[in-house]
């Protein structure tokens, strides 16, 4: 092999390392801001490990809302199938109501209970993601 080949081939494996090194990189930083979205539905079905993060996605429950001090709010999401537990502490967006859609991002406790820090309130299933409007429509909803 003459020296300019094999020059040639040095370059193009160090480039392909640093390539892969970078595309590497890149993944193992985006999968710790990876959240998945699921409905209760989803979650009775699958399970879900505890303290594992993601989107929860339904309806609140009529009559579920309760208000304690410290902006704590305890209510009910559900899709129809299962209806799960939700906890939040903070200010709730002008939007949220009973019967209305809600998606929640956070983890599951022990007790199975949802610790949502994050709460979006849902107008209608235009902006709602389609997964959840879909899991609805086909409950009658």
């Amino acid at each position: 092999m003459t020296r300019r080949k094999s020059r040639r081939l040095v370059l193009i494996a160090v480039c392909g390392t640093v390539l892969a090194l970078a595309v590497g990189l890149i993944l193992s930083a985006m999968s710790g801001s990876i959240v998945f979205f699921r409905s209760p539905g989803e979650v009775a079905a699958r399970g879900v490990a505890v303290g594992a993060r993601f989107r929860l996605g339904g309806l609140v429950q009529e009559g579920s809302v309760v208000r304690g001090p410290d902006q704590r709010i305890a209510f009910a999401v559900s899709d129809g199938a299962a209806t799960l537990p939700v906890t939040y502490r903070g200010l709730l967006p002008d939007l949220f109501r009973e019967g209305q859609g809600v998606v929640a991002e956070g983890a599951l406790d022990a007790a199975g209970t949802f610790q949502a820090d994050t709460v979006l309130a849902k107008h209608d299933e235009t902006y709602m993601p389609r997964e959840v409007a879909g899991a609805l429509k086909q409950r009658g909803h």
